[in-house]
C-alpha cells in the first residue's frame, strides 16, 4: 500500500479547501459594489430630486425629471468618471428589473388586447424598417455590412440586436460602432420629439405608447419617451415593445444561418463555425415579466402590496432613466460621417412613419 493509500482523508477537509474560491468570490462581489456604488448614489441623488420636483408640480413625472438631470450632467461633464460603471449598470440591469416589476401592475387580459393589436403595427414596422433600411443605404452607398447593422438596430432593439447581429455574421467593428451611435442619438432624440408629435397629433395615451413601442429603439428610450408623454402610455409601450424584442431570436438566427453556410462554401476547411452563435429565444427579463403579470392576474396581491411595487418600480425605472440621459452625448454626432447620417435620418423617418400609420389603422377605442 502506498503512501497515498495510507493517509486518510480528514473529515471536512474538501470544505476547507473551498474556502480560499469563496474568499475570491466574495471579494469579486465587493469589487463590482464598489464600482457600481458611486454611479447608483449619484442617481439616487438625481431621482431624489426628480421625486421633488414632482411633489411640488404634481404634472410633471419624476421619470422625466430624472432622465432630463442625466442628460444635462452628462452632457455639462458634471458626472466623475468613476460614475460611469454605476450608471451603465442602472440603465440596464435595474432597467430590466423595473420592467419586471411593472407586470405586477398588468393583467394577462390587458396584455393579450394590447398585445393582439400591437402584434399587426410590430409586423409591418420591422418589415418595412428592415428591408427599407438596407435599400436606402445601398441608394447612398453604404456598406452592406453598416446597412445590415443599422436596419438591425432600428427595426428591433437598437443596441442589442445590433450587438447580436454582429456576432452572428462576424460583422465589422467599425460599422457596429457607426450603427450603435445611430441607435444611441436618434433614439435619444424621438424622447424628446415623440411626445410633442404626439401631442400636436392628439393621441391617446395608449394609442401613443403603441407608436413609441413600435418604433423607439432600446427598450430604455422607449421607456423615458412613454413616461415623458403620460405615465399612463408606459404599459402599452413596453408590452408593443417586448413583442417586438421577441422578433429579433428568429431574424438573426436566420442571417447567421445564411452566414455560417457562406463561409462554408467560401472557406471549407477554415472556422465552419464562425457565423454560429447561439441566441436566446427569449430574455429572462422578458420571461419574469410574464411571470409577474400571471401573478397580477391571479388576485392573489393585496393593494397595499401592489401599491408598493408599483413605488419601487417608479424609483427602479427613475434609477435607470438617470442612467440613460447620462449617457445621451450631443457631442458623439461629430464623429459620424454625413453618408451615415442620411441613413440614419431616412430609416428613423420610415420608422417613425410606418409606426404611426399603423397605429393609425388599428381600431383602438382608448
Amino acid at each position: 500500500m502506498g503512501l497515498r493509500d495510507s493517509v486518510a482523508p480528514v473529515p471536512g477537509s474538501h470544505s476547507r479547501l473551498g474556502a480560499p474560491t469563496r474568499i475570491v468570490r466574495v471579494s469579486n462581489m465587493l469589487k463590482k459594489a464598489s464600482l457600481i456604488a458611486p454611479g447608483l448614489m449619484a442617481a439616487g441623488i438625481a431621482v431624489f430630486c426628480g421625486f421633488l420636483v414632482s411633489w411640488q408640480w404634481t404634472s410633471v413625472s419624476p421619470l422625466t425629471v430624472s432622465l432630463l438631470i442625466g442628460a444635462v450632467a452628462g452632457n455639462l461633464g458634471l458626472i466623475p468618471s468613476v460614475c460611469e460603471t454605476g450608471l451603465k449598470f442602472a440603465s440596464r440591469r435595474i432597467l430590466r428589473a423595473g420592467i419586471v416589476l411593472l407586470g405586477f401592475q398588468l393583467s394577462f387580459s390587458e396584455v393579450a388586447h394590447l398585445g393582439s393589436r400591437g402584434f399587426l403595427a410590430v409586423i409591418a414596422v420591422v418589415t418595412v424598417t428592415f428591408f427599407g433600411t438596407q435599400y436606402i443605404a445601398r441608394l447612398l452607398g453604404v456598406s452592406p455590412g453598416l446597412g445590415l447593422l443599422t436596419a438591425t438596430g432600428y427595426s428591433i432593439c437598437g443596441v442589442s440586436a445590433i450587438s447580436a447581429m454582429t456576432g452572428a455574421i462576424d460583422g465589422d467593428e467599425e460599422d457596429a460602432t457607426y450603427a450603435i451611435a445611430l441607435v444611441t442619438l436618434f433614439g435619444s432624440i424621438s424622447i424628446f420629439v415623440l411626445p410633442a408629435l404626439g401631442h400636436l397629433m392628439n393621441m391617446t395615451n395608449v394609442r401613443f405608447g403603441m407608436w413609441a413601442g413600435s418604433s423607439v429603439h432600446d427598450v430604455a428610450q422607449v421607456v423615458a419617451t412613454a413616461t415623458a408623454y403620460s405615465p399612463h402610455a408606459l404599459a402599452p409601450a413596453v408590452i408593443v415593445k417586448l413583442t417586438r424584442v421577441v422578433l429579433l431570436a428568429p431574424l438573426v438566427a436566420i442571417y447567421g444561418y445564411r452566414h455560417s453556410q457562406t463561409q462554408k462554401h467560401e472557406i471549407p476547411h477554415e472556422h465552419p463555425h464562425t457565423g454560429s452563435q447561439r441566441v436566446s429565444l427569449l430574455p429572462m427579463f422578458i420571461v419574469l415579466f410574464l411571470v409577474a403579470v400571471s401573478i397580477r392576474t391571479t388576485g392573489a396581491l393585496s393593494s397595499d402590496l401592489l401599491t408598493s411595487l408599483k413605488q419601487i418600480e417608479k424609483t427602479f425605472l427613475a434609477l435607470a432613466l438617470v442612467g440613460l440621459g447620462a449617457g445621451v452625448n450631443i457631442k458623439k454626432l461629430r464623429l459620424l460621417g454625413s453618408r451615415p447620417i442620411i441613413l440614419g435620418v431616412c430609416s428613423w423617418a420610415l420608422v417613425l412613419a410606418t409606426s404611426v400609420i399603423t397605429i393609425r389603422l388599428i381600431p383602438i377605442n382608448l
